[in-house]
């Protein structure tokens, strides 16, 4: 059967505009890590609230690990123009971009949205002499090589240290960092008192601080947050604030109304209460920040970890 050229338009406009009315199909969610770390769960969450919402149809999350993500990044850079393809992402690959010294950086990206955070804290061991920050950060002053555990190197973890270090009048690029794979090890490090203080994102710690065995004694959050009950670091004089964040990009090279779909999409996913019942059941922090507003945070939040990674010497 021949189709006049009028009626080919005619067939594409009504096509279009049914594939607009069902919302976004097709989707495809890459975690650039392994299954079950941060990413992975925020992407299958995403995924779910999606699909359940009615927002997109045939949505699909495939993992891509490696590298602090950078692997992950640069396949997404090579995806350019392909307005089906998200990319979960965080502050993590903002330092692994610097400590690795990726080809591609997020200003090859498209950004989307910031979604969620983690604030870290600041424990000892319940045995420890140190009752309070500042108790801990005199003890440092007065003896630099003080261990600190926590993830691994350049991470959040780090940079907190780091961040605390300059604030208590301590060289970072001096300070005993000890680097673990996973939090169990670093608990088990501060359990069996093999280091001083250690560094994770609250949830990682929450039982064993409510249980009594290690003592937190500061949180890296602009203000008090509930159901955290420990005091932020800026409330004790140290101008310390990180979050690890984890956010969506997309590939370079879209169009304005496709950047626009999946901001809208991302929009919607935050104000459904599917989402907000899984902030909850996750404990994960509502950092939510769409469209231009997160084009210049991921601007200033790169220069910013450049800043603290130099300070550490991780990078020049």
């Amino acid at each position: 059967m021949t189709f006049k050229p009028a009626a080919l338009v005619l067939s594409a406009l009504l096509l279009t505009s049914t594939v607009s009315a069902q919302g976004l199909s097709g989707l495809r969610i890459m975690a650039p890590a392994s299954p079950g770390g941060g990413w992975d769960q925020t992407s299958r969450a995403i995924q779910s609230v999606l699909q359940g919402e009615g927002i997109a149809r045939g949505v699909q999350v495939f993992n891509v690990p490696g590298a602090g993500g950078t692997i992950g990044l640069a396949q997404l850079y090579n995806s350019k123009g392909d307005g089906n393809l998200l990319m979960t992402m965080g502050l993590v690959m903002v330092g692994a971009i610097q400590t690795n010294s990726s080809k591609v950086d997020l200003s090859r990206v498209t950004p989307i949205a910031r979604l969620t955070g983690e604030y870290e804290v600041i424990v000892v061991p319940a045995s420890s002499p140190h009752k309070t920050l500042d108790d801990l950060a005199a003890a440092w002053k007065a003896n630099p090589s003080l261990a600190f555990a926590g993830g691994s190197a350049g991470g959040t973890d780090h940079m907190l240290v780091g961040l605390f270090a300059k604030a208590a009048g301590v060289d970072p690029k001096k300070m005993n960092y000890v680097p673990f794979s996973g939090g169990g090890e670093t608990l088990a490090a501060l359990l069996g008192n093999q280091v001083a203080a250690g560094v994770a994102g609250y949830g990682e710690f929450e039982a064993q601080i409510k249980a009594g065995k290690l003592r937190a004694l500061g949180l890296s959050a602009p203000r008090a947050q509930a159901g955290i009950p420990v005091p932020t670091m800026k409330s004790q004089g140290y101008n310390v604030e990180l979050a690890n964040w984890r956010g969506i990009v997309a590939p370079p090279g879209l169009s304005g109304s496709e950047k626009a779909a999946l901001v809208a999409a991302m929009d919607k996913v935050h104000a459904s209460k599917a989402w907000k019942d899984t902030l909850k059941a996750r404990n994960w922090t509502d950092l939510y920040m769409s469209g231009s507003k997160f084009d210049v945070f991921l601007k200033l939040e790169a220069n910013r970890t450049r800043e603290i990674l130099k300070d550490i010497g991780l990078v020049k």
